[in-house]
């Protein structure tokens, strides 16, 4: 048993039956739902299809990030418990928490001078801040101390690939994302963005492509271009959705079909109510291991 506890955020989108089998605590974000405020936890209080319903129907959503006082409050029984702490946070391209993370761990350390507390930020989100929290689980389980695994962390946190598209842009453009005629003209021509998380953690835009069908074919190919070893990929695949799983099977089936050495079956999860308020329901992403992210 390690003497350390590895942590996250509710943001990296798995499961909390999966959390709870890799001994990974997590803290909540919270999202408001026409004015209402909830706790981002993973499904439980409000199942994602009610939520991205709701979402269809014309709900107001926003978010907010975990504060400074919620951090301390969650990292203090860890520490008085004796442990030590590694927690990943959400991409700082995308949330202020690590900061809010940081500050907090400031303040903890004082308290507790004799307790390692490291925060690092993932550049990553939904299940591939998932995918690599898995990563550092199996690398803790076999034996890996806190200082190694934190270095790791930061050293090969660029190698996580993002690649997500959306059929719906109505969320995109409410959201301010993209303009309200891109959106109509997308929307008339069946236009697919393509987007990345680049090597700040932040979600660009990198291609327009008409018609879902060649999205779902894209997407595959930049996992065939980026993942490590191309098509002899070895490694996990996780993929996360927004009340569109038939795109998200579509997704799997062509990646397990194209990519024989898969480490297990693609694991297919859940865009949580953080992210989904921002994407809205229409959205595929797709996680592997592969180069270094550089641009």
């Amino acid at each position: 048993m390690s003497d350390y506890v590895l942590s996250c955020c509710s943001t990296a989108d798995l499961s909390k039956e999966h959390l709870d089998s890799r001994n990974i605590p997590y803290i909540c974000f919270h999202y408001f739902l026409d004015g209402q405020e909830h706790l981002d936890d993973l499904g439980q209080s409000m199942p994602f299809d009610k939520f991205y319903q709701a979402m269809v129907d014309g709900a107001d959503t926003h978010t907010a990030q975990v504060n400074i006082s919620e951090y301390l409050n969650y990292f203090t029984p860890f520490l008085e418990q004796g442990k030590d702490i590694l927690h990943l946070t959400l991409s700082s391209g995308i949330s202020g928490s690590y900061n809010s993370a940081v500050n907090a761990a400031a303040i903890a350390r004082e308290r507790y001078p004799l307790r390692k507390i490291y925060i690092v930020d993932s550049l990553a989100a939904s299940s591939g801040y998932g995918l690599l929290m898995d990563g550092l689980a199996d690398k803790r389980d076999a034996g890996m101390g806190i200082d190694e695994l934190r270095d790791w962390a930061v050293e090969n946190r660029l190698r996580l690939h993002h690649w997500f598209f959306s059929t719906d842009l109505t969320f995109f453009v409410k959201g301010g994302r993209i303009s309200k005629t891109a959106g109509v003209f997308g929307g008339a021509l069946n236009i697919c963005p393509l987007m990345n998380v680049d090597y700040m953690g932040r979600l660009i835009p990198r291609e327009k492509i008409r018609t879902k069908k060649k999205v779902i074919r894209a997407i595959v190919d930049k996992m065939e271009k980026y993942a490590d070893g191309g098509l002899d990929y070895s490694g996990k695949c996780y993929i996360s959705n927004s009340a569109c799983l038939d795109d998200a099977q579509e997704v799997a089936r062509l990646v397990e079909e194209r990519f024989p050495r898969l480490n297990g079956k693609v694991l297919i999860n859940s865009i949580g109510t953080t992210i989904g308020s921002h994407t809205g329901p229409g959205t595929v992403a797709l996680f592997f291991w592969g180069d270094k992210r550089v641009d």
